[in-house]
């Protein structure tokens, strides 16, 4: 008789687990969306403060190559302290509520100290970073700990859609406060606005965390392999092959990355509204595409949709060439909002691939070192070019008029990523059981692009 009881016991055990846990997934939707407030409304326009506060295209370079490393040296001090703690939970906790606390000296300080203020706002927003990363791989460890295998794109990219849409809504609303405020007497008053909004979404994010249920991470938290002995070993050999091709992708990236603000505001002389507008539309793209990507990689693999966007990416900055009517410009940016979620989405989940559960917070602290050092050598690379390329480029004897040299930073960023592409995608395999597609039928099931086919191919049915 008392079998059944404790096998009733167990079950209710199970059943009560499996609810805490998906109260807890739920919750870390709620939670992207209030960090996604802070980044849409705050983080988004970090550099357009930059340049209020007259920061040269050098120092727009250093923005966005330093804190990043700056981040990942505090990614790999989290993994020390998660190697030596019991919990993961309170370094996640204490991280957000420093990154929330972080933005009232980023902006007074500049404030009271205008003679500096470039590199006071550089200083500010390290520290910005660093305590955000702070809490990166325990969280990615935590939260992968919680979702099966076969599903984590899924979940990802719904959390992605949300975190979009909400970005979408603080990014569009801090571009019509940045808009009013250039009739007003001091147009840094709507930056302190947009500022605070982010600070209040970020204590919200972290009362979210707070909530987090922590279960035992998988393999343990802590292994005898250090760092260097991860990365040596031969079960890690397919990872150290995806390391160089994503830190050399953003390289290829970051040469322009930073400099399309100083493009459209200083060159192009866009008011914040457009600019604004101009930010939203990649966000609008993700909201039609992140569930699809999300499918797409869970069923086909991460490695097809990195081959494929890998290939398409490079093409959206040498668009920029074209013309320099910012309709347009609004337009490219929303069909790189479209593709990209695909490269970053798999980028980030071919980690979880790729190591053994107990190595995650390691892998993902070296993931995002590589892609940080990459980012700063890019960013540097961008701002030397940024002073020494042409002003006018020379396609098959015809002159191509531009508005700055910035351009030519564009078309050799999309020339690298695509030798990147074509030289190191093949390094490495997909490392899950997935359903087997050529990349011709996976144009097929392209976000956007299958609808379309569908709806083209009941037409033809019909006639």
């Amino acid at each position: 008789m008392n079998i059944p009881k404790n096998r009733s016991s167990l079950a209710v055990s199970q059943e009560s687990d499996e609810e805490s846990r998906q109260k807890s997934l739920a919750s870390q939707v709620r939670e992207g969306a209030s960090a996604a407030v802070m980044q849409g409304s705050g983080e988004t326009y970090l550099s357009a403060f930059a340049l209020l506060l007259q920061a040269t295209p050098f120092q727009i370079g250093l923005l966005a190559a330093v804190p990043p490393i700056i981040g990942t040296a505090a990614q790999l001090l989290s993994v020390k302290v998660l190697d030596r703690a019991k919990a993961r939970k309170p370094l996640i906790v204490f991280g957000a509520a420093g990154q929330a606390l972080a933005w009232l000296p980023l902006f007074l300080l500049p404030m009271l100290f205008p003679s500096y203020g470039a590199w006071l706002l550089l200083s500010g927003v390290a520290v910005y970073v660093a305590m955000g990363h702070l809490a990166v791989p325990a969280w990615n460890s935590l939260i992968t700990d919680m979702i099966d295998d076969d599903r984590r794109g899924m979940y990802f990219a719904r959390r992605a859609k949300v975190i979009a849409l909400s970005s979408f809504a603080a990014l569009s609303v801090a571009g019509i406060i940045l808009h009013a405020s250039e009739t007003w007497t001091n147009p840094a008053w709507g930056f302190a606005i947009i500022f605070v909004l982010a600070a209040i979404a970020r204590l919200i994010s972290t009362g979210y965390l707070s909530r987090l249920q922590e279960p035992p991470a998988r393999g343990g938290l802590k292994r005898e392999a250090g760092v260097r002995d991860f990365l040596r070993a031969r079960r890690s050999v397919m990872f150290r092959r995806f390391l160089i091709f994503s830190g050399c992708f953003h390289i290829a990236a970051m040469i322009a990355g930073p400099f399309f603000v100083i493009y459209l505001l200083r060159d192009l002389h866009l008011t914040y509204l457009q600019y604004g507008l101009w930010l939203a539309a990649p966000i609008l793209g993700q909201l039609l595409s992140l569930q699809e990507w999300g499918r797409i990689a869970d069923t086909f693999g991460n490695k097809k949709v990195l081959v494929l966007t890998g290939l398409i990416i490079p093409i959206l900055p040498v668009l920029y060439l074209v013309s320099s009517n910012w309709l347009l410009l609004v337009g490219i940016n929303f069909l790189s909002g479209l593709i990209w979620p695909g490269f970053s989405l798999s980028l980030g989940n071919y980690v979880f691939d790729a190591v053994q559960p107990g190595d995650r917070t390691k892998g993902v602290a070296i993931y995002n070192t590589v892609n940080a050092v990459g980012a700063g050598i890019g960013a540097m690379l961008g701002s030397w070019l940024a002073t020494v390329a042409p002003f006018q480029l020379f396609l098959f004897g015809l002159m191509v008029p531009l508005a700055s040299n910035l351009p030519i930073l564009f078309l050799v960023s999309g020339m690298l990523r695509l030798i990147v592409s074509l030289t190191l995608l093949n390094s490495f395999k997909e490392r899950r059981r997935v359903t087997p597609i050529s990349h011709r039928d996976l144009l097929g099931e392209l976000p956007l692009i299958k609808p379309i086919t569908a709806v083209i191919g009941t037409k033809i049915i019909r006639r």
